[in-house]
């Protein structure tokens, strides 16, 4: 990022005069700054402490309990190495005490409770010490935030070091992204000599899919003396962390946890299409079943069975606008788009939201977030209210708006500063109110949270992300769905999400409580919306997984060391996890064993052979059916009332009766030819099966089970699932709709059943239906001779006696279940890592990358720079000389394809100028994942190659060229912010190709990516931030 004079000037010109604006209207008493004269009556804070030792740990410490108590019950009554203007609370008091006494600690509390106190107590430590500190965060722009509020607190002896800007990398504490720690601990950075503590905020976020491991690595990696501070959202299984990092670096952990919240919340119900609020949950965390049945019944008129509960009135708070009910549909795949749906009474999506928003000024709960899963949505919501008429400013409070919003703007071009999306945000920023996601523009993000901060805006529409990292809590928060698209399926909010977001409602110290509002439609009843407000906060698990920087890294770290792939992979925490659950998979084992054996039936052996001879009768059987089912052998056969047994899977139907056979209809122009996938499935048979009757019921009919309520139902079947054909034909009525002629066919069905003990006789493949072949004939002598064994084995007679039967199922059961979890015993991801690893080595071996001993090459060192984009592609593009041939602004423009991206709805095409680097892309990257499937890795060469979007070819090309922001923006149907953060990711990749090029010695080409970064390193994408 561009660190001008001006900008960095702009930057500090746009803090001060925020903060100058906001003491003005202080001291004219415009904003109400005062604290909360009255708290009201909520639990005592309640906080755990327990720590992990090392087998054998002993403490010097222990010796002077009066100055830090014991490693059980640490307390600190020394002098502080930082004071505060306020008395801590417990939980920090108790953390402060595991940090004087130089051992590591997780800090689990809800959001705005005050965990930032303990992370700069670890800073104030490391300056009294004069040691160093590193404070990492999960996000660049969290990463700056924190060092803007870290450099105004420890007078700027603090540095930043991202993938875009270092500032100060030797100062005494530096604030860097998870990634930036890694990629020191992988090149041995001497920086890390000098630390003494490295503080993780956010550390929940190592159960991220795609960036989880990066924690995992650093944590695995960091130097034995390290000491760590982690600060997490509220876990269910702290301890189990706290355990793992204990058992990593052989140190004490301790765990302060603590699920008090400062400020109590209420939780709120609105009904969509309706109004009023219904109190759901109070103060004290009890949850109104009545109140939410109220709703339902009101808003949709739905009587839940279960009743009311808590057996109180209900009160909900009217706001005297109720204009009809509305859809459930909310526009948008799975929830994700658009503006909402219509109901019948014309109301939309955005309609309830004003009507919340309305309430909650006339009610004084501002400031207000209101959280949309959707950046359409956030964005439609807050323009809804452009048209109306709606302001939380007053007339000064709009001109500090706009003072602080121009002086931001100050280091953008003119031309910029008039772009549509800059100019449309201000007229709402100055009535309050503004808009908060992850495709805003970066400078228009940060000024928004600086507007925040200071009161200027009151009611904000913003997403998720918005949750995450510094402290900026509101008096309400309000959700606009419950329900949220995670990228695979629409689903309701999880309980952990909810916490983690509704924690931002409370403003400690300036409210009586925080106020909650959830928007809710009928498809949410009373237990759903009890799990998410009452429920238990998420577990931390392992996202750990193999990628090929983290291997060739790996590799590169342990040359000569002794260790291997083998040593990282078994101090994971996903196999700490499967190792602490053995002792009680083991208990369970021995439980459902002993179990098992006091059930005296068959003998083992017995057992045995009867699944033996199911399962070698059921392969001889698939051997014939295979002729069998051939339209031409068996349609003759299969007259109406012929008695015939169906097989689906593991399912058996049994015995069903033929009403007719038809053959499938074949559009002329179909995309599949079914006798491609044998002449059988172009056959249906209609028969009479069956069904248990409950299932019936519910739409999906199933095999009758032994003691379930059997009914004769016509159903469609595929002629593949034919398994056997009897000799027995009975006469079946007419009309089979009515339910007494059915119920004479299962009657019938059952006593022949009866009479046949040995099974109904089946038509012989070689004397009734006249098949020659060998195999055939074969097999059907086998059979025979299978089920005369099996017509001895005291476990098929078993099946016969219905209660020495359940007794055989249950002994069954319990030995499958047994069985299962010793499998699962011995499935560790250890054995899944080993395969992936040697496969991974074998495509790193065959792409030149590695040797035949498993070092690093020089082509593999350059991979090692590459930790932005797929790391095989790129290299190879670059060893392929692909680079080399495109000026500087098809070579940015082709690079553009290696960063991830949004994704885009428009239509792509480039010049020939563009497509012929493109295709040389595309055909490198076939042969990686052909080599890949050679090497038994299961990637499809199709989804890899398409996996590369040319998306942003265009627009980089022409930015590249000179254009401005306003038009490469109106070729893409991305938002602003998408565009900046894909073109700063992309110099990030940039730099790592200089880099690479550097490894291998090819100065030339490293001036060349250089030169080439240069044409897009300008004007707005890379303002400087107003943190910096």
């Amino acid at each position: 990022m561009e660190e001008t004079p001006e900008g960095l000037a702009t930057a500090a010109a746009t803090r001060e005069a925020a903060k100058r604006k906001r003491a003005e209207l202080e001291a004219h008493g415009i904003i109400d700054d005062q604290p909360a004269t009255k708290k009201p009556t909520v639990p005592a804070e309640a906080i755990s402490h327990e720590v992990a030792l090392p087998e054998g740990y002993v403490c010097d410490l222990d010796s002077q309990p009066e100055l830090f108590g014991s490693v059980q019950q640490p307390r600190w009554t020394g002098t502080m190495a930082k004071e505060y203007p306020f008395k801590l609370d417990p939980f920090q008091s108790t953390s402060v005490a595991c940090l004087e006494r130089r051992e590591s600690v997780l800090v689990a509390a809800h959001t705005s409770a005050g965990k930032t106190a303990v992370a700069e107590y670890a800073i104030a430590m490391a300056f009294r010490d004069n040691q160093k500190v590193i404070y990492t965060s999960p996000l660049k722009a969290l990463s700056n935030q924190k060092f803007r509020e870290l450099s105004d607190e420890f007078d700027e002896d603090v540095g930043l070091m991202t993938g875009d800007v270092s500032i100060r990398p030797n100062a005494t504490c530096v604030v860097m992204t998870t990634e930036i720690l890694r990629s020191m601990l992988y090149r041995g950075s001497e920086v890390l000599r000098e630390v003494a503590w490295v503080i993780f905020d956010e550390v929940h976020y190592m159960q991220d899919r795609e960036r989880g491991v990066v924690w995992e690595e650093a944590i695995i990696f960091l130097p034995k003396g390290i000491r760590m501070v982690f600060l997490s959202a509220t876990l269910s299984n702290a301890s189990e962390f706290a355990g793992w990092v204990c058992h990593l670096h052989q140190q004490p952990c301790h765990v302060v946890y603590t699920d008090f919240r400062p400020t109590p919340l209420q939780h709120y119900a609105f009904p969509t299409g309706g109004s009023g609020l219904y109190l759901i949950k109070d103060e004290q965390g009890n949850f109104k079943n009545e109140n939410f049945s109220e709703l339902r019944h009101v808003a949709f008129g739905i009587k839940d069975q279960d009743g009311n509960v808590d057996g109180e009135k209900p009160a909900p708070a009217r706001d005297g606008h109720d204009s009809g009910g509305r859809g459930r549909g909310r526009g948008g795949r799975g929830g994700r788009g658009g503006r909402g749906g219509r109901g019948q009474g014309g109301a939309t999506a955005s309609d309830d939201v004003y009507k919340i928003v309305k309430l909650i000024k006339a009610r004084s709960f501002q400031p207000v977030i209101v959280f949309s899963f959707n950046r359409r949505e956030c964005e439609n919501n807050a323009l809804f209210m452009k048209g109306k008429d709606l302001n939380f400013n007053s007339q000064e409070e709009e001109e500090c708006v706009e003072t602080i919003f121009s002086q931001a703007m100050e280091c953008l071009k003119e031309e910029d500063r008039s772009l549509n999306f800059i100019e449309t945000l201000l007229p709402l920023l100055k009535r309050g109110i503004g808009v908060h996601h992850s495709g805003l523009l970066p400078i228009l993000k940060e000024v928004i949270e600086l507007l925040f901060q200071e009161q200027l805006i009151k009611c904000l529409f913003a997403t998720e992300t918005f949750a995450m990292g510094l402290n900026m809590p509101a008096t309400t928060c309000v959700f606009t769905s419950m329900r949220k698209w995670d990228g695979e399926s629409n689903r309701w909010v999880k309980s952990g999400e909810y916490i983690q977001m509704s924690g931002r409602a409370g403003r400690r110290g300036k409210d009586l409580r925080g106020v909650c509002i959830m928007m809710v439609d009928e498809s949410m009843d009373a237990h759903q919306c009890k799990e998410i407000v009452t429920g238990k906060p998420s577990p931390l698990l392992s996202s750990f997984k193999l990628s090929y920087y983290t291997l060739l890294n790996l590799m590169r770290r342990m040359e000569n060391t002794g260790q291997n792939m083998e040593y990282v992979i078994q101090h994971s925490f996903q196999q700490y996890q499967f190792e602490r659950t053995l002792p009680e998979k083991q208990a369970e084992v021995s439980k459902l064993e002993e179990e098992a054996a006091g059930i005296a039936l068959a003998t083992e052996e017995e057992y045995m052979q009867y699944q033996q001879l199911k399962q070698d009768i059921a392969r001889y059987e698939t051997v014939m059916l295979s002729t069998i089912q051939q339209p031409s052998i068996c349609l003759h056969f299969l007259r109406p009332g012929r008695l015939v047994r169906i097989r689906e899977g593991h399912l058996d139907w049994g015995w069903g009766i033929v009403v007719s056979v038809m053959r499938k209809a074949v559009a002329v122009n179909a995309a599949i030819d079914t006798e491609d996938m044998g002449p059988a499935s172009a056959y249906v048979l209609d028969l009479l099966l069956s069904c248990d009757a409950t299932s019936v019921k519910a739409g999906k009919p199933m095999p009758m089970s032994k003691d379930g309520n059997a009914e004769m139902h016509i159903l469609p079947v595929p002629m593949t699932l034919l398994s056997a054909i009897s000799t027995l034909r009975i006469n079946i009525p007419n009309d089979l709709r009515p339910p007494e002629a059915r119920r004479a066919t299962l009657l019938t069905l059952k006593e022949l059943e009866k009479r046949y003990e040995h099974g109904l006789p089946r038509l012989d493949p070689v004397e009734d239906m006249r098949i020659t072949e060998p195999a055939i004939s074969s097999a059907v002598q086998r059979i025979e001779q299978l089920e005369k064994q099996l017509s001895t084995n005291e476990v098929f007679k078993a099946e016969r006696d219905a209660t020495r039967y359940q007794a055989f199922e249950k002994k069954a059961a319990l030995t499958t279940q047994a069985e299962r979890l010793k499998s699962s015993m011995k499935e560790s991801q250890l054995v899944n890592f080993r395969a992936e690893t040697k496969s991974r080595s074998q495509v790193l071996r065959q792409l030149g990358m590695i040797d035949g001993e498993g070092i690093v090459t020089l082509k593999g060192r350059a991979a090692c720079e590459i930790d932005t984009a797929d790391e095989l592609l790129t290299t190879e593009m670059m060893f392929n000389g692909t680079f080399n041939g495109l000026d500087k602004h098809q070579l940015v423009s082709l690079v553009s394809c290696l960063v991830p991206g949004e994704k885009s709805q428009e239509q792509i095409q480039l010049t020939k100028q563009l497509a012929e680097p493109l295709s040389e892309l595309q055909q490198t990257a076939r042969h990686i994942a052909e080599t890949s499937q050679e090497c038994k890795l299961d990637l499809d060469p199709d989804e890899y190659v398409e996996s590369f979007k040319p998306f942003s070819m265009d627009i980089t090309y022409h930015w590249s060229k000179g254009s401005t922001f306003g038009e490469i923006c109106g070729m893409t149907d991305k938002f602003e912010g998408c565009v900046v953060r894909e073109m700063r990711r992309l110099d990030e990749l940039m730099k790592n190709l200089h880099l690479a090029a550097k490894v291998i010695g090819d100065e030339d080409l490293a001036a060349k990516f250089e030169e080439s970064a240069l044409t897009i390193r300008r004007d707005i994408i890379f303002a400087a931030s107003l943190y910096i």
